[in-house]
């Protein structure tokens, strides 16, 4: 077997390991079971896995469930305990120390005080605080990208499979920038049914094979919100925009996808630090 083969042997692999790990969040995910998915011993395949993916499984686990769980603290009215229980952790005192590691706080303060609520209106109906909105004009973007249908809080999934398959095909380049484009509103579209795609942008020199598909994102003026903090609070900084920013403005919309750049990775730096430059498009 030459060295081309092998690492698409191990691309689908990794595609079977990530989706099994996405389905199952909700369970102890055994690494010998892992393993089974993947054909290969442990020993061998915890190693390749933090190869492509830049850390082990147990830190995907780790990172999905603690993802999952702050978009349930800011979107649902799920108590702590449930979410923690959900989270595969085996008591609310666990859950509420890790959380605290990686948010800064515990849960139950994230709820009331997380930085999404920098987003809520004040008395008069109107958000107290000011945000970074600039206005930027672009050329058009090549993007190569891995499409998916569900929450937007599961497009990891996506990109799981976009960088697995890019570094397994030995395509993976430092220069890639890590875009997110967004179909839908998830304002009046069921979460099962959201379309969006994982995308890194590329000068079209990659041959566009399934998983992936090519898109271009027009060029033109945007405005672009800089947004700080973890990735389940940006529905807010969505809303302010709509409902704030662009009545205030005087602008108008024009008939273009949103999308948003991720500046730094999830998994080198922690949620509170995530950058991510939302751009509204304009007429």
């Amino acid at each position: 077997m030459n060295g081309e083969t092998a690492w698409a042997l191990y691309e689908h692999r990794l595609r079977r390991v990530s989706a099994y790990i996405h389905d199952h969040l909700d369970e102890e995910l055994d690494m010998d079971r892992l393993a089974d998915i993947a054909c290969m011993s442990s020993y061998h395949w915890h190693r390749i896995y933090r190869a492509v993916h830049g850390e082990t499984l147990a830190a995907t686990v780790k990172r999905l469930r603690l993802h999952r769980a702050a978009g349930d603290i800011v979107r649902t009215g799920l108590s702590v305990g449930e979410i923690a229980k959900r989270s595969g952790y085996p008591n609310l005192q666990s859950f509420n120390r890790i959380f605290k590691s990686v948010y800064g706080m515990p849960p139950a303060q994230y709820r009331k005080e997380g930085s999404h609520k920098a987003f809520d209106p004040s008395p008069n109906g109107k958000t107290a605080a000011m945000f970074d909105v600039t206005l930027r004009k672009i050329e058009p973007i090549q993007l190569l990208g891995v499409p998916h249908v569900g929450s937007y809080m599961r497009i990891s999934q996506a990109f799981e499979t976009l960088f697995g398959t890019l570094y397994a095909r030995g395509l993976a380049k430092p220069t890639m920038r890590m875009i997110g484009v967004y179909l839908d509103d998830p304002d009046i579209v069921l979460a099962e049914n959201l379309r969006s795609v994982a995308c890194v942008t590329t000068d079209g020199d990659i041959t566009a094979a399934a998983p992936f598909e090519r898109r271009v994102l027009d060029g033109g003026e945007y405005a672009v919100l800089r947004h700080k903090g973890p990735y389940a609070d940006m529905h807010k900084a969505y809303q302010w925009l709509y409902a704030e920013w662009l009545p205030a403005s005087g602008r108008q919309l024009r008939d273009s996808v949103m999308f948003e750049e991720y500046l730094n990775n999830p998994r080198d730096v922690p949620p509170t630090e995530l950058l991510t430059d939302i751009h509204m498009p304009l007429a």
